[in-house]
């Protein structure tokens, strides 16, 4: 179907600003950029009613920064572990706040927002590193967190959702810890740039995240080109995706990143996970979780709702 024309008035707005592409900027200057628009967002107050912390947590030794949302009500809450988006190299706490407080809210659920290490001045693992041993913390301190450790997810957006793919794959073989209650992938990245699959050149500019920004930066994640092949970077290359808790995907039609998405819940579903796929028309990459895009379209906030009944269920 055509691209949302409230979508595609967005879209036109930031062309209209003649920034230059993100693969002509430096990490520095994306993450600046990035600050000064969440400097001017206006808080949504449907989703004010959260209450937050900020927290250090130590694990392994290492200390990393999280943010904690909890829902008003009742606990014991379901505990979902966020990795934001930004292609491994941006996002942050703050650019994700809305989206965590809108989850906590609609899914009754403790969000717990994890500030991984960025590339490139910290490429893989070192960002996987902190988002699995933050899901160990949170393992540890769920009932502290007014939850259980049988009622934790783990999730993210674009390459949070590809670290989330990778800390599953990490906790499977833990026998000692508590399976994973679900995993939440919006529109994840799951597959290298090459060979690009058709989404990739259908999608390649026009509609947010371009072809050439995705190069940019897998060039900054990753130490060489020979990591592509590893499943915890590329999870559609995993030979065994048996064993894996529940799985809620989000794809996007105009998305470069479509094709290995459907190819991942395809996968896991022929694994023999329980799956729910949700397929979006006429929306792009960003239109679920970034407060350019999420606040202002129906479409991000049917899935919000969705993803809120499946974690609701999933308890059960």
């Amino acid at each position: 179907m055509p691209l949302d024309s409230k979508l595609k008035a967005i879209l036109d707005a930031e062309r209209a600003l003649g920034l230059p592409p993100i693969e002509q900027l430096t990490p520095k200057q994306v993450r600046s950029g990035l600050a000064q628009f969440m400097a001017k967002f206006q808080p949504m107050p449907e989703y004010t009613g959260v209450s937050v912390e900020a927290r250090l947590i130590v694990q392994n030794g290492r200390s990393i920064p999280v943010r904690i949302y909890t829902p008003p009500g009742e606990p014991p809450f379901p505990i979902a572990v966020l990795f934001h988006g930004g292609g491994w190299v941006f996002g942050s706490l703050d650019a994700h706040e809305p989206y965590c407080r809108a989850l906590a809210t609609e899914a009754k659920a403790v969000v717990v927002s994890v500030d991984y290490r960025l590339a490139p001045e910290h490429r893989f693992p070192a960002g996987l590193d902190d988002c699995r041993d933050a899901t160990l913390w949170v393992l540890a301190h769920a009932e502290e967190l007014n939850g259980a450790p049988q009622q934790v997810l783990v999730g993210g957006d674009s390459a949070g959702g590809t670290l989330a793919t990778a800390v599953t794959f990490q906790l499977r073989d833990h026998k000692d810890l508590p399976r994973l209650l679900g995993q939440i992938l919006i529109y994840p990245v799951t597959a290298y740039y090459d060979p690009p699959t058709p989404s990739y050149l259908e999608n390649s500019e026009g509609f947010g995240l371009t072809r050439n920004a995705m190069i940019w930066f897998w060039d900054h994640y990753l130490n060489d080109r020979s990591e592509a092949t590893n499943p915890l970077v590329a999870p559609l290359l995993a030979p065994d995706l048996s064993k894996l808790p529940p799985a809620f995907v989000v794809t996007a039609e105009y998305d470069v990143l479509r094709d290995e998405g459907n190819a991942y819940a395809k996968r896991l579903n022929e694994a023999g996970i329980e799956v729910t796929h949700l397929y979006v028309k006429g929306m792009n990459h960003a239109f679920a979780a970034s407060a350019r895009e999420f606040p202002y379209l129906d479409q991000a906030h049917t899935v919000l709702r969705a993803l809120a009944d499946w974690i609701t269920a999933i308890q059960q």
